[in-house]
């Protein structure tokens, strides 16, 4: 399997990115992380790139995510919000972990918030879904469909057992 390659190969797994615990609110447009690749203070950073950006960029696909490296002489993380302000998170001498929490805690969703937007999303409030936990059992409930053959005979017409019998 070619995207098993590489370092750390599970990071590129669906299961490993759908794991991620940060989705950003719906203000946040642009995400930049600003690290040093040398510099013991810098190691959560740099940690906190190597394994949760990925996950950061496949839960919110609507933000851009800018990665700055040796650039700046400590580590943050910089938001952007669409009315034009931002935010500035101090990420120096933090481990990955009390990063990620920071971040959840400060630009991510609260736990009600995508618990009430997976409830929108749930497939039952689709009209052209039927079957069970549905709100139709059946096509022939909708208007306009053939009824079921099961309690309306079909015309001969529309039957394999007339059309293709021999004359």
């Amino acid at each position: 399997m070619p995207f098993m390659k590489g370092r750390e190969p599970i990071r590129r797994t669906l299961k490993y990115l759908n794991a991620g615990k940060l989705v950003l609110k719906d203000k946040v447009r642009i995400f930049s992380v600003n690290y040093n690749t040398y510099g013991d203070h810098h190691a959560g950073a740099r940690d906190f790139v190597f394994w949760n950006i990925p996950q950061i960029q496949f839960r919110n696909p609507e933000v851009q995510v800018v990665t700055l490296k040796n650039m700046t002489p400590s580590p943050f993380v910089r938001c952007y919000f669409e009315d034009g302000r931002d935010m500035i998170v101090d990420l120096d001498s933090r481990n990955k972990d009390e990063i990620i929490e920071h971040l959840v805690k400060v630009v991510g969703k609260t736990r009600e918030q995508l618990d009430a937007e997976a409830r929108l999303a749930e497939s039952k409030d689709n009209p052209a879904n039927f079957g069970y936990r549905c709100e139709r059992h059946c096509i022939c409930e909708i208007p306009g469909q053939l009824p079921c053959p099961g309690t309306v005979k079909l015309p001969d017409n529309m039957r394999g057992k007339f059309l293709f019998a021999p004359k």
